[in-house]
């Protein structure tokens, strides 16, 4: 092992608790302190837009792991205080709380925040799904069939819509897009969840927000950016998300969108970065991205931890994107890279049967698979992804089969 006495996790979310939690079971025997600025132990966050929020979950449910695993393992929690501040040259994490921590190496794991909408200040009934509490607070406030209006037509947005409606809220999704998740999922999955959300009798609306309206302090509508005004009781914003990286200023280690790192996850000597806060060079292309999806934070925290012990045996990370999502009776899983693909062939089943799985070609070469409700299918097509093979399987016989565009929302 390597002269490391001393290391701190900043970030108790799966990252950071996965990386804390890999560090000692690689042998790690120094000290090891885990800091969250949440006062939950950790827990994971995909069941917050479902399971939770839908009230078939209760939060203790959800935790990572079990309250007396940390204690076993030797990670010291600090948890309901957030770093203040990274002391690079004096090694050492300041906390929130005027707490300060030394380390002889400090992994970044602190994630993202959601971004927020003009005219939200000071407005009840503005929700956010990030934490558990954010997901009890939206729980909460569904209650009674109010009208629920959200703010973003992404993976949480169209999850959270999906589980609202299901709780008996008169849903309006808002999106850019005349179909939500179109680059994602690819046409035929993007064209079911289209299905779904009419079946279910959820409003999907083009369009921008432009800000939110309000009367006696609670929110009462959402403004779009051609002047049409959506009523609300409620209101989910679920545009997008911003890096909790601000505690790194004077640091010295690069930001930008997040904490920049090598393939190795290093950002600066003694300084490393996992999960969503993380922006590295793409194995396929160099270029610099982010992933905030749960198994990339989970196998880069892995990654990590052995790097942060592995001195000059540190190998590069190179994952092959991957998630789901579920969208009512839709289990919808992707593998690569789908946007822009030039071809897309159906492997198995078909969009009719709402059970299928698909390649995406560009140059001849497979990009990227999409399953639905066919969890096997998508593994099986995996090491087509990951090596970029030339496709050679048979065109799809269906006019399913070829890529177009999905039915309208």
């Amino acid at each position: 092992m390597t002269g490391l006495d001393d290391i701190v996790v900043v970030g108790a979310g799966a990252a950071g608790a996965t990386t804390a939690e890999t560090l000692r079971r690689l042998g790690y025997e120094g000290r090891l302190t885990l800091v969250g600025a949440e006062r939950h132990e950790p827990y994971d966050r995909p069941p917050l837009s479902k399971q939770i929020l839908s009230g078939r979950w209760e939060p203790d449910r959800i935790r990572l792991r079990r309250p007396d695993t940390y204690e076993r393992l030797g990670i010291g929690l600090r948890l309901g205080t957030a770093a203040a501040r990274l002391d690079r040259l004096g090694r050492a994490v300041e906390l929130a709380d005027g707490t300060r921590l030394h380390t002889d190496a400090v992994v970044v794991a602190t994630g993202v925040r959601p971004r927020r909408l003009p005219g939200a200040e000071g407005l009840t009934g503005v929700h956010v799904l990030r934490t558990l509490d954010d997901a009890l607070a939206l729980r909460e406030a569904l209650a009674g069939g109010v009208r629920l209006v959200v703010a973003g037509a992404g993976l949480l947005g169209t999850e959270a819509a999906v589980t609202a409606r299901g709780r008996g809220a008169d849903v309006t999704l808002v999106g850019p897009g005349p179909v939500p998740l179109l680059d994602l999922l690819g046409s035929q999955a993007a064209g079911l969840v289209a299905d779904v959300h009419r079946e279910l009798g959820l409003r999907v609306r083009q369009g921008r927000v432009a800000g939110l309206e309000g009367a006696g302090g609670a929110v009462t509508g959402v403004r779009l950016a051609d002047g049409t005004l959506l009523p609300a009781d409620a209101v989910l914003v679920a545009a997008g998300s911003l890096t909790n990286t601000e505690w790194l200023r004077g640091s010295g280690v690069r930001v930008d969108d997040g904490v920049v790192c090598d393939v190795l996850g290093a950002a600066e000597p003694g300084v490393w970065a996992a999960g969503d806060v993380a922006r590295g060079p793409d194995a396929r292309t160099g270029r610099l991205r982010r992933s905030e999806h749960r198994t990339h934070a989970g196998e880069q925290a892995v990654a990590v931890a052995r790097n942060v012990l592995a001195g000059t045996r540190a190998t590069a990370f190179a994952p092959l994107p991957y998630f789901w999502t579920d969208q009512h009776d839709l289990k919808i899983q992707v593998f690569g890279d789908i946007a822009g693909a030039e071809q897309c062939h159906i492997v198995e089943g078909s969009p009719a049967e709402r059970k299928f799985a698909a390649v995406h070609c560009t140059g001849g070469r497979v990009r990227g698979a999409v399953a639905v409700n066919l969890p096997r299918a998508v593994q099986q097509l995996r090491p087509l992804v990951e090596g970029g093979a030339p496709w050679t399987g048979r065109p799809a016989q269906t006019p399913e089969a070829t890529a177009g565009s999905a039915p309208g929302a």
